[in-house]
């Protein structure tokens, strides 16, 4: 910094305060520093200035896996958000893994971000929330709302999931599969509470053989496709509780040579880019991700102004965009 006040011919604090915004400065004098900048080769030191100021103007972002459209799509809008804010974004893909994701968190605490959303794991000890917890870290839970010790953003699975099985009994289907998601995954539990209600809205007998877990995986739910329609009585229509799982259960009726909606109908939980592009296009709920990504922002950087403030756990209401894949059941 002495360098460029040198080249500039003005005083270090003058550089300061035009590097860092922090003064009003004559127009002339500023470009006189920035020129200097150029001309010196200056780089501004960011792990100083955060030791200085307690703040590194960074947001950390830990996510489960980037290659799930609705992760990639929500880290997008919490991109946009840190944009607004001035803020640069740290991401960390922890690959479904509970050990990752402590690895995850520590690094980003030991890079000094100022908080934390977090897309996470269970793990049966805690050990994550514990440690964040314990170094009183500034975090949003997104998706999977698993502790109210700490503010959460998600959607309304249950009650989504409801409309969505509900659509399918309007049609006429009473026999109907699920596809599930990860048993450790809390959204999964409320997604097959609300297919559990809208059964019995309609008085129609749940059972257990009708809801296979797909993994939140293509493959996995192949699988698990496979074994509803090797049922003795398969359903004729097939819900599935993310949009991965219903690219496996299409690739699955392919397999079987079974038509969407002609021999069965096929409903699936989140709306993805390709989902109006296939044939037929795909009955969906769609999640509101721009949403999801901008209130975990405004809570985070809510709970870093304010660490002591309540907790707040906001749930967001998915739509049902109804397309081609369903149709009246025979």
């Amino acid at each position: 910094m002495s360098d460029v006040a040198r080249a500039a011919n003005v005083s270090m604090s003058t550089v300061s305060h035009v590097l860092n915004g922090t003064r009003k400065v004559h127009p002339d004098t500023v470009r006189n520093v920035n020129q200097a900048v150029e001309s010196v080769g200056y780089i501004r030191n960011s792990l100083a200035r955060s030791l200085a100021r307690s703040s590194s103007g960074a947001i950390g972002v830990a996510i489960a896996t980037l290659s799930n459209y609705y992760f990639s799509e929500t880290v997008r809008a919490i991109e946009a958000a840190c944009a607004k804010s001035g803020l640069m974004m740290i991401l960390v893909n922890t690959q479904k893994d509970p050990e990752q994701e402590l690895k995850a968190v520590k690094a980003l605490h030991e890079r000094r971000v100022d908080g934390i959303v977090l897309a996470s794991e269970y793990d049966p000890e805690n050990r994550v929330f514990n440690y964040l917890k314990s170094n009183k870290i500034p975090t949003v839970l997104i998706d999977r709302l698993l502790s109210t010790s700490f503010d959460q953003v998600g959607v309304e699975n249950k009650q989504s999931s409801q409309e969505l099985i509900a659509h399918l009994i309007k049609l006429g289907h009473r026999r109907i599969g699920m596809v599930s998601g990860r048993l450790s995954q809390s959204s999964s539990h409320e997604r097959i509470d609300g297919y559990r209600a809208a059964l019995a809205d309609a008085g129609i007998q749940y059972e257990d053989q009708l809801v296979c877990c797909g993994e939140s995986a293509i493959a996995p739910a192949m699988e698990a496709t496979r074994r509803l329609l090797a049922l003795e009585h398969p359903p004729t229509a097939i819900m599935t509780a993310n949009n991965l799982m219903t690219i496996g259960a299409m690739q699955a009726l392919r397999e079987a040579r079974l038509e969407v909606p002609k021999d069965i109908a096929l409903v699936g939980f989140d709306d993805f880019e390709w989902a109006d592009a296939f044939s037929p296009r795909l009955t969906v709920i769609a999640q509101p991700l721009e949403e999801l990504g901008a209130q975990a922002m405004k809570l985070l950087l809510k709970r870093i102004k304010q660490p002591d403030g309540k907790r707040q756990t906001i749930r967001l209401k998915p739509s049902l965009i109804q397309r081609d894949s369903c149709s009246v059941s025979k």
